[in-house]
């Protein structure tokens, strides 16, 4: 089993250098296969700058396979040469942007069970904001204003992105609706990592804070947890 990491948003611009070093280095260093998804960046047609803007990020982080691959709609995400880049990476990408459509691209596709193969051979799967929204059992739709189901690697979760900005305006509506599901508010800047089973540590600027029920705590950098 592989690794996984959720961010908060504002990836690329030096502002999650802590994490993402963290996650090359799990991934096994320099040489690991990097692949970066945009496809959540497609609807606007962002997607091949924001993909490289990451393939420049991780480089500058040392990486040596770095490709923003392809993957901007079903058609891509079930191309057999997209879906073999997949299952050989051992740093899996999900950039932010546009949440449902990206959840709706991935779910049920060949390049999402190569995805799931790579973690289970030891991956590294990361993402930041919209990236980490669709990777947890249930992620908001700020655009249609509806609860979805994720890609469920993380269970009974829900992920509050940009927490420190405008996420955590989502989070008295949201406790209302999943009253059961642990809403986890993601600073910008920071990135949690589950080091074990069930443990996750922070890493970055700010802070990671979990609302369960009518509870809520905060971890801060180099704090670990369990959700």
């Amino acid at each position: 089993m592989g690794t996984l990491l959720l961010e908060g948003g504002a990836e690329f611009g030096g502002q999650m250098r802590e994490p993402d070093l963290k996650a090359l280095e799990l991934a096994g260093g320099s040489d690991a296969p990097v692949r970066i998804i945009p496809a959540a960046a497609a609807p606007d047609h962002n997607h091949q700058r924001a993909g490289n803007n990451g393939a420049r990020w991780f480089q500058s982080l040392g990486a040596k396979d770095v490709d923003s691959i392809p993957l901007i709609d079903r058609a891509s995400a079930n191309d057999e040469e997209i879906v073999r880049s997949l299952r050989d990476a051992r740093l899996v990408y999900l950039l932010g942007g546009f949440t449902h459509y990206l959840g709706q691209t991935l779910r049920g596709s060949l390049a999402w069970l190569a995805v799931l193969d790579a973690y289970q051979n030891g991956a590294v799967i990361s993402g930041s904001s919209a990236g980490a929204m669709v990777m947890c059992q249930y992620y908001y739709d700020p655009g249609q204003g509806h609860i979805h189901e994720g890609l469920d690697l993380v269970s009974n979760s829900l992920v509050l992105p940009h927490h420190n900005t405008f996420g955590k305006t989502w989070a008295p509506s949201l406790k209302n609706q999943v009253p059961d599901v642990t809403l986890i508010g993601i600073d910008e800047q920071t990135g949690m990592i589950n080091d074990g089973a069930d443990k996750w540590t922070v890493y970055g600027q700010g802070t990671v804070t979990l609302y369960t029920g009518s509870h809520s705590s905060t971890a801060r950098r180099g704090d670990s947890f369990s959700l």
